[in-house]
C-alpha cells in the first residue's frame, strides 16, 4: 500500500504544486511542528492557505506541505494540524507494521492474539502478555526502519516472558544479535 493515499478526511498527494491561482496567502509560521521524521529521516512541516474545498497534506522530498482551505486562515489551526500529522502518522504505521508484523511471525514462528496501532502517552509500544496483545504508537514510524523492527521484536519477546528477565534478553539476542547496539541508539524512550 502506498503512503500517499488518502488518509480519511485528509488528502495525501505526491509532487503536488502549487500554480499560482491556487497560492493565495502564504505560509502560516505559527504552528508547529516545523520538522518531524519519518523513517528516521527530517521533513519539513509547511502549511498553506489555498483555494481547496479540503486540508491536503503533500509529501514532496523532504517537506510535508499541509494546504487548507482559505477559510481556515483566521482560526487556531494548531489541532487540526496536530490531527493531520496523526493521521499522516497512523497510515504510514498501518502500511509499515504489517510487513514488520508478518517478518516477526515468521521469525518467532508465533504471533499476538491482537495489534493495535494507538496513540500511547509516553511509549512506543506495549505488550499484555495475558491479553497476548500489542498495542504500538504510530508515533513509531519516526524511527529508522531497524529501530521499528526492533521495538516490534522485543514486544514479542514480552508475549513469552512479562519482565525483562534473563530469558527475555537471551531470546531478544537470538532473533536480535545486535539489539544492544540499537537500543543505545534509543536510550530515553519507554517500549
Amino acid at each position: 500500500m502506498n503512503i500517499f493515499k488518502m488518509v480519511k478526511s485528509s488528502n495525501i498527494k505526491r509532487n503536488t504544486y502549487i500554480n499560482n491561482d491556487e497560492f493565495i496567502l502564504g505560509k502560516d509560521e505559527t504552528l508547529l511542528p516545523k520538522f518531524t521524521r519519518i523513517f528516521g529521516l527530517n521533513y519539513s512541516v509547511n502549511v498553506y492557505y489555498l483555494r481547496t474545498e479540503k486540508p491536503e497534506l503533500n509529501l514532496k522530498e523532504n517537506c510535508i506541505n499541509i494546504h487548507l482551505p482559505m477559510n481556515y486562515r483566521k482560526r487556531n489551526n494548531q489541532k487540526l494540524l496536530n490531527a493531520i500529522l496523526l493521521k499522516m502518522y497512523i497510515q504510514i504505521a498501518e502500511n509499515e507494521l504489517e510487513n514488520v508484523m508478518e517478518k516477526a511471525r515468521h521469525t518467532f514462528g508465533f504471533a499476538p492474539e491482537d495489534y493495535e496501532i494507538q496513540k500511547i502517552s509516553g511509549m512506543l509500544a506495549t505488550c499484555d502478555k495475558d491479553l497476548q496483545s500489542i498495542l504500538i504508537n504510530p508515533y513509531i514510524v519516526m524511527y529508522s526502519k531497524e529501530i521499528i523492527e526492533y521495538i516490534v521484536f522485543h514486544e514479542f519477546c514480552h508475549l513469552k516472558y512479562k519482565t525483562h528477565s534473563k530469558k527475555f534478553y537471551e531470546m531478544l539476542k537470538q532473533y536480535k544479535p545486535n539489539y544492544e547496539k540499537i537500543a543505545k541508539q534509543i536510550p530515553n524512550l519507554k517500549y
